[in-house]
């Protein structure tokens, strides 16, 4: 009777413990600490050896959320998408962090996926340097 018990506690365990991975994490406010609008050049192919290159923008999101600080990077779908304009820095934000991305929300429009480049305490950030801001 016991081996049936620990067999059928086993199965259930084994059977739920995927699902409390599979339980997305809440949303928790978060400050927007430096928005930075960078490119990546890519070449796009060679014209008698010279490379004609093209850049990509993209934007690097720094947040804190609690005593943790995050960098994400967000690439558009085309050149001329911005952030959402109520994006400031210093203004709040609804953040979601996962393993290797940060989810940001939008007022009334989906979320915005992030790939975190960097993760770091409050107090180690406070005492990098900062990197100028672009206001977009």
């Amino acid at each position: 009777m016991k081996r049936i018990n620990v067999a059928v506690v086993s199965l259930a365990f084994g059977l739920l413990l995927p699902l409390v991975w599979a339980v997305e994490r809440p949303f928790e406010t978060g400050k927007i600490l430096d928005i930075e609008q960078k490119t990546h050049s890519r070449v796009l192919y060679y014209l008698v050896n010279t490379p004609i290159t093209q850049d990509d923008p993209y934007y690097e999101v720094t947040v804190q959320v609690k005593d943790a600080v995050y960098v994400g990077q967000y690439t558009p779908v085309h050149a001329k998408q911005t952030l959402p304009a109520d994006w400031q820095v210093g203004g709040t934000i609804q953040a979601r962090v996962e393993k290797h991305y940060l989810f940001l929300k939008q007022l009334e429009e989906p979320e915005l996926q992030l790939v975190m480049v960097k993760r770091m305490s409050a107090t180690a950030a406070a005492s990098a340097p900062t990197a100028a801001t672009i206001k977009h």
